[in-house]
């Protein structure tokens, strides 16, 4: 097994984890091991409320495990925007800017999140530009496509993550 060196390494379950949201899918391994060391794990029970409505927005979270929903207030009633699965991630825009939260994240069941602070997101751009680059990518193409989708249906998607 002489070329054994040429056979990348083996990466973990969580980081196969991180590589499976879209947000994080265009890492190396390396790459991977670099964010997963800034990300803060967090579980929440069920009914538990991750971030409020109104709160400011301070981390991006990735659900690692369990569904979370994300409702708002529209008009006097609760509106579901979305509910996520593993690999998912919302608040996304918390890693631009500290404006409040357009809407509530609740989990569904009990779930594991990985949480990525503004601060440390950027720190890492700073540090690491094209690791940066490629993060910053992939955030603004998600925006970009749920844009797309809010002016293409109407739904009140583009304020609620």
């Amino acid at each position: 097994m002489i070329f054994r060196f040429l056979k990348p390494p083996r990466m973990s379950p969580r980081l196969h984890r991180l590589k499976s949201s879209s947000l994080f899918s265009a890492l190396t391994p390396l790459e991977l091991k670099i964010v997963d060391g800034l990300l803060h794990e967090r579980r929440y029970l069920k009914d538990e409320i991750v971030f409020d409505e109104g709160e400011e927005g301070q981390a991006l979270y990735l659900l690692m495990s369990g569904r979370v929903r994300i409702s708002r207030l529209h008009e006097g009633m609760t509106q579901v925007v979305a509910e996520l699965e593993p690999g998912g991630f919302f608040g996304d825009l918390a890693l631009l800017d500290n404006s409040p939260r357009n809407a509530q994240a609740r989990a569904l069941e009990p779930c594991e999140v990985a949480v990525f602070f503004r601060a440390d997101f950027l720190g890492l751009m700073e540090t690491d530009a094209v690791l940066g680059y490629k993060i910053s990518l992939a955030l603004a193409r998600h925006i970009g496509l749920r844009l797309r989708e809010w002016m293409g249906t109407g739904r009140p998607q583009l304020e609620a993550l």
